[in-house]
């Protein structure tokens, strides 16, 4: 394996944990604040963990940040950002509309659509080989989000089910981030313009709050620890893919990796949350295992 894949190998990987270790942690406050609340105190914690790590690598001695150099930039940066957070609206409002066990597989099916923007679209190079590890990541991801329940409703008309068009929004929005971000950020500095991109996403969430005149108290200080664990989990994620889109042309890779974030997940739960997995969802995280051994070894 070249040394570009194996960046976007672990890039991906990095993003699969992150968010998959955010949405474990944020069952413990979803369900006591809500979720925009919840979003926002966490990507508070996220902007001071960014933060950090700025200072920590500017007095490393490394080289200068290259920041944005134009106004242009600047607004691109913001549009990703507002973007984001425009996925995270959608996607909460139809999770609290209809059946998660409906809606979940919906929206993970985001990275395939992002690899057929990326070959068709923007010229993407992908092997056989890889491709067939791809999809059996993908199908993987699939199998991981379905639930029996969703099985049984096959007769059911997808237009009329509760969220579904606010999911189907979500998922485009998040191909659509996720395939122009990783054109966008090739070949720029991961950290600094990741740093920027989140803090226009943190203040959109935080501006929301506001406009919709939310209040922001937290008055169970036991979640304070959650938040943390969120914020800096999706720092992860974030800070994760955009290495991989910085520094490799594998956006594909890095996407359909990082889109198994319901492994992580479903895996913390079982053991932690004493949550069940069925056959099906076993099924589909020996087929997420398979292909991302197979796309490090192809």
């Amino acid at each position: 394996m070249s040394d570009l894949l194996l960046i976007a190998t672990l890039s991906g990987l990095a993003g699969m944990l992150g968010w998959g270790l955010a949405d474990f942690f944020a069952k413990k406050t979803i369900d006591v604040v809500g979720d925009m609340i919840t979003l926002a105190w966490a990507h508070v914690f996220g902007l001071a963990i960014l933060a950090l790590l700025i200072v920590v690598r500017a007095v490393g001695g490394e080289a200068q940040y290259e920041l944005p150099s134009s106004l242009r930039e600047i607004g691109i940066l913001a549009f990703f950002g507002v973007l984001q957070a425009c996925v995270y609206f959608f996607a909460y409002r139809a999770f609290g509309k209809g059946k998660l066990s409906l809606l979940n597989p919906v929206f993970s099916s985001y990275s395939g659509i992002v690899v057929l923007l990326s070959v068709f679209v923007f010229g993407e190079i992908i092997g056989g080989w890889q491709l067939a590890c791809l999809a059996a990541v993908f199908a993987g991801i699939i199998t991981i989000s379905l639930d029996p329940e969703a099985l049984s409703l096959k007769k059911l008309r997808i237009a009329k089910l509760d969220g579904m068009k606010e999911i189907v929004t979500a998922t485009l929005l998040a191909a659509l981030w996720t395939v122009l971000w990783g054109h966008f950020v090739s070949g720029k500095d991961w950290l600094a313009y990741a740093a920027v991109m989140y803090f226009f996403m943190s203040a959109a969430i935080i501006a929301y709050i506001f406009l919709s005149r939310t209040s922001l108290r937290i008055k169970n200080r036991s979640l304070w620890k959650f938040f943390f664990f969120i914020g800096l989990a999706e720092v992860i994620a974030y800070v994760g893919v955009s290495i991989g889109y910085s520094q490799t042309s594998h956006t594909s890779v890095v996407a359909v990796l990082s889109a198994a974030f319901s492994l992580p997940t479903l895996v913390l739960a079982y053991f932690f949350l004493k949550e069940r997995i069925t056959k099906l969802q076993l099924a589909g995280v020996g087929l997420v295992i398979a292909g991302v051994v197979l796309v490090a070894t192809v």
